[in-house]
């Protein structure tokens, strides 16, 4: 079939068979709850949508919903994941499996709907595990994959997976669903193993936390974070084998053996540095491709192997920390030792195309053949 990265979502919410959905509409995500509500209102999907007033009361809803063992799913973007913030780390330190997906958008002012990851990334350390899709299909499989990721026994924590605003949300592409039957052999029914609400047994949840627990807390989801990276590759697999589909895991490698500069993306535009890898390569220059699919918890250990031995390594950030710079050239920074050319591109949906691409590889081994040091570079700024 053919469809969107929006209504690829849906169809993976409706093959994860979410029970509670409780969203509020913002472009450009309207079109995941949309198609949700299309779906149980016709029968196709057994679920209670709750309309709610904000996103703030969204994401309290999923907690509440959660808290009572249920499969719950929501989606937003930009100011209105900024108004949902507080529950979204409710969400996070109170280790509830929800599942959202963010569709991102710059942060207004000025006003904007169009694409930057700033606003995922404000919620990068929340205590939720964090994915970006490359693709519609992706879009679809992290769907699923992120019900059985945050339900795991190992890791109970929520997820959230990111879709580039329009370049990716509202792209037509070609869409291969699995089976009912399939997938739910790959995500069994929810056992509500992470209920904390019972009637029968009343207690507690989320009350005051004294200086002689609060560390022991904080330290019990760091392990249930760090150890999410082993069930997100097994999951990849295992959705692998049921699909027919490669999937990426925690990083995605491209061309980057005896690569002599490798650009380190994310999302969307990931397509388009692949492409631009191939067309360096016929120029002779052995370009390469690491993609973050994993933001949260950060594969340090997987990035560095990727780029270990190369030149030059060209971090491009779509998204910028005021006062500090990009936020995944810093991540990059960290985990292998050495600042990287750290491009900031494509703020506020500016198109990031092949040429660009094939430009910031070339600049950077410019660079590198220089003798330059990594440093922060703003790409295709006007004048």
């Amino acid at each position: 079939m053919i469809a969107t990265g929006n209504h690829a979502v849906a169809y993976g919410v409706k093959a994860a068979r979410a029970e509670v959905i409780a969203a509020y509409p913002i472009t450009p995500q309207t079109q995941i709850i949309e198609k949700l509500s299309e779906f149980i209102e016709k029968g196709e999907m057994r679920a209670k949508f709750l309309r709610v007033e904000s996103e703030h009361s969204a994401m309290a809803a999923c907690i509440g919903a959660s808290a009572c063992g249920a499969r719950a799913f929501t989606a937003t973007s930009s100011q209105g994941l900024l108004y949902m913030s507080e529950m979204v780390f409710w969400a996070g330190l109170g280790s509830f499996p929800v599942v959202m997906a963010v569709v991102t958008r710059a942060l207004a002012p000025p006003w904007s709907i169009w694409n930057e990851h700033t606003d995922m990334l404000t919620q990068r350390d929340a205590g939720w595990i964090a994915i970006m899709c490359e693709s519609v299909q992706e879009a679809y499989d992290s769907s699923i994959q992120a019900f059985r990721i945050a339900e795991d026994r190992m890791v109970r924590q929520p997820v959230m997976f990111g879709l580039d605003a329009f370049s990716l949300s509202h792209t037509s592409e070609r869409l291969e669903l699995i089976g009912q039957e399939e997938a739910e052999a790959f995500l069994p029914a929810p056992e509500g193993g992470w209920k904390v609400i019972d009637f029968q047994d009343p207690t507690t949840y989320g009350n005051m936390a004294g200086p002689e627990r609060m560390m022991e807390i904080r330290h019990s989801i760091m392990e249930r974070v760090k150890d999410s990276a082993r069930v997100i590759e097994e999951a990849a697999s295992e959705f692998s084998r049921i699909s027919g589909r490669g999937q990426a895991g925690l990083v995605e490698e491209y061309r980057t053996s005896g690569a002599e500069v490798i650009l380190v993306v994310v999302g969307a535009s990931s397509g388009d540095a692949k492409d631009a890898a191939d067309a360096l390569r016929d120029e002779g220059i052995r370009a390469g491709v690491a993609r973050l699919r994993v933001l949260r918890p950060f594969p340090a250990e997987k990035i560095r192997a990727a780029v270990q031995g190369c030149r030059a390594v060209a971090v491009v950030d779509r998204d910028y920390s005021l006062g500090s710079g990009g936020i995944i050239g810093q991540e990059v920074a960290s985990a292998i030792g050495a600042k990287p050319f750290n491009y900031i591109a494509g703020i506020g949906g500016r198109d990031l195309s092949v040429a660009d691409f094939s430009g910031i590889a070339k600049d950077a081994i410019s660079r590198a053949e220089a003798g330059e040091e990594g440093r922060e570079i703003w790409w295709g700024i006007k004048g």
